[in-house]
């Protein structure tokens, strides 16, 4: 992708759902194919993103397939055998985390860097450059300060960023939590999500410093009033989170990052989109009525004193939804809100949620929600789907938010946008009839001819007109008319075209146009590693590289690593280990780190970065504090039925032992 485009690349459970992304603006989709990749439950076959691409290809916008798993030595060939298919199918790109793919015979199509390849600082950017990845999503934790030394490092593959969606509290890769719990491993696209769980958190000396709080669960990324600081630092493709998430959602968030896209390619004329087409929506884009739990910009502009907005969603992991009213009264089967707002309009079948006493999320979805007479519009009785008496915490004067609205989920149901390309079309005279010339916004042409006697209009004007209208008639297609010339050697004397010729050029040009830009359309081609082969910016790895496979260990040692650990799905390591690696601190969002003590009179000194324990269900965590590069290790140990029933399983995996692997 050339430096000065900018894309907008977003997700897709199905093919149905990434159409509609591409309709509502995205220059790129990503999508699971039918195996290996890190969302196990979003699976396409390959005639559906044969389908996407299709489609996505018409505006020169581009599928990328996850691949992104680490696979065992059985499952490399079904994985090479899947990437050619899906090359086939008409795929731009592979992404992917397990390096021997790289080591295998893939087809001629880009491989771009997971975010499981956990890219944090400019030497390991650089070296899947020079090996060959055209593209990679940087850490989600950076600020822009280390993306700039990425970017400065890395010339030739274009630097992609989350800019919104849920945000793991670890490290991309470096989460085994799941896999240590349940055996669900992150790293094989199964991840059970033990962040989102809510655990009691207690110091060395056993004192409680929070009870049942989602102390590892974030808010969702927003990054909408960052982009063009984002560019300036180097990130040229914007990434949204939601491959889970429904075609709402997608339309709804595409939409919106889309006109940000748009107002700020306006404002900087060095930079273009990455696709064709300008859209237009029938509703007002809006991501707080999407699922979300609380924007933060993360770590883009540095970490920052909890007291100007926490990036932790501690108290529920949910979405609360949007603030609506507060309950005046409790009634027996139903509760009446009054609307902060006279112009809000409750709906049968809206869902709604409160917190109860204890600070905890309650909510229901109501079957009738009615107008009370002589309110202004600001009263509504709503009836819920539930006995009122089993409503936790509902009670007079608590704050209602609505969570489902049915009228925006019915607007989203139906055709939402449309995706056109501006065309000027030419009608003009030949020596034997009339020629139709198509030029799109692109700079693809189309000609059609069709014989015609050319007798004289009888009424100049009103042929003009009838012959610009009709051409302009393209609705149903992928082209819009900007402009309408009529070319007649004597414009005094124009030639009467019936409609029924006009109506057959038009439909004859646009197919022309379309097969000129299908024809023009080539895929990128995959960048060749650097030769000789260039070192990996560390000699030992751990299980922390999550080396799976032999044709990885292979890979690594190609590049001068000289002891490779297995993979912590491989069950070499038993003992205690960093079962999480984050750039959240609970220490600091619990205002308990030494650097906040620092100048506090009576303070400074007192607190040190000792362990923390976490409790949830009879399980022990300790959070260990690494002050230095300012990380926190989530350290535990794998549950015995998890190691029971891995036994029961016959896999084939890399291991190193009896003798790890050594460079020759």
């Amino acid at each position: 992708m050339p430096r000065r485009h900018l894309e907008l690349l977003a997700p897709a459970r199905d093919a149905d759902i990434g159409i509609e992304a591409v309709n509502h603006g995205a220059d790129a989709v990503y999508i699971g194919g039918p195996g290996f990749g890190a969302r196990d439950k979003a699976s396409n076959e390959v005639a559906d993103i044969e389908r996407l691409a299709r489609h996505a290809h018409r505006y020169g916008a581009r599928i990328f397939v996850t691949l992104n798993t680490i696979l065992r030595d059985d499952e490399l060939e079904p994985a090479r055998r899947l990437a050619w298919q899906l090359h086939e199918a008409g795929a731009d790109a592979l992404i992917v985390q397990d390096m021997g793919l790289a080591m295998l015979d893939l087809p001629p199509i880009q491989l771009h860097a997971s975010t499981q390849t956990d890219i944090r600082t400019p030497a390991k950017a650089r070296f899947l450059q020079d090996t060959g990845f055209s593209q990679m999503v940087l850490a989600r934790e950076l600020d822009l300060r280390q993306i700039r030394a990425i970017a400065a490092e890395v010339q030739d593959a274009v630097l992609e960023f989350f800019v919104h969606g849920a945000l793991c509290v670890a490290y991309s890769g470096q989460c085994f939590i799941s896999h240590a719990h349940t055996g669900r491993s992150a790293n094989r696209g199964s991840c059970s999500q033990e962040c989102r769980l809510p655990y009691t958190v207690t110091d060395a000396q056993g004192r409680v410093i929070a009870h049942d709080k989602h102390v590892l669960s974030l808010k969702d990324n927003d990054q909408g009033a960052n982009l063009e600081a984002l560019v300036d630092v180097g990130i040229r493709s914007f990434k949204i989170e939601g491959r889970y998430k429904d075609v709402a959602t997608v339309k709804n968030v595409t939409a919106h990052y889309r006109q940000l896209c748009d107002a700020l390619l306006e404002r900087r004329p060095e930079l273009a989109a990455a696709s064709s087409g300008r859209c237009r929506y029938t509703f007002q884009p809006d991501p707080g009525r999407a699922y979300h739990r609380g924007g933060t910009d993360y770590f883009v502009n540095g970490r920052r004193p909890p007291e100007l907005g926490d990036i932790g969603a501690f108290d529920t992991p949910k979405h609360a939804g949007v603030p609506v009213g507060h309950v005046t009264r409790v009634g027996p089967d139903h509760f009446d809100v009054e609307a902060g707002d006279a112009a809000t309009v409750l709906h049968n079948g809206d869902a709604f949620t409160w917190t109860d006493l204890q600070g905890a999320l309650q909510g229901a979805p109501v079957n009738v929600a009615e107008p009370l007479p002589r309110s202004g519009g600001r009263l509504w009785r709503l009836y819920p789907n539930a006995p009122v008496a089993t409503l936790k915490g509902l009670r007079k004067g608590a704050e209602v938010s609505r969570n489902r609205d049915m009228a925006w989920e019915r607007l989203l149901d139906r055709k939402s946008a449309e995706r056109l390309i501006g065309v000027a079309l030419t009608l003009s005279q030949t020596a034997d009839g009339v020629a139709l010339d198509l030029l799109d916004d692109d700079g693809h042409h189309a000609r059609v001819t069709a014989a015609h006697a050319g007798e004289p209009a009888r009424d100049a004007a009103r042929a003009d007109a009838a012959a610009r209208e009709h051409l302009a008639r393209l609705g149903g297609t992928l082209f819009e008319a900007h402009t309408v010339q009529l070319a007649w050697r004597e414009p005094a004397q124009p030639p009467f075209v019936p409609p029924s010729l006009l109506n057959a050029l038009r439909r004859d040009g646009v197919a022309a146009l379309e097969a000129a830009r299908a024809a023009a359309f080539e895929r990128l081609p995959r960048a060749a590693p650097v030769e000789p082969p260039v070192p990996y910016p560390e000699d030992t790895l751990t299980y922390l590289a999550n080396v799976y496979n032999g044709q990885a260990a292979a890979f690594y040692a190609r590049h001068g690593v000289k002891v490779v650990g297995a993979a912590y799905e491989s069950h070499e390591e038993l003992g205690e280990v960093s079962l999480m690696i984050t750039r959240h601190c609970v220490r600091w969002s619990l205002s308990l780190c030494p650097k906040q003590a620092k100048g506090v009179t009576g303070v400074q000194g007192t607190v040190k970065a000792e362990p923390l324990t976490l409790e949830h269900n009879g399980d022990r965590l300790t959070l260990r504090f690494d002050c230095k590069p300012c990380e926190m290790h989530v350290v535990g140990r794998m549950r015995r039925n998890v190691l029971q029933d891995a036994k029961a399983q016959p896999l084939t995996f890399y291991r190193t032992r009896p003798a790890p692997v050594r460079a020759t």
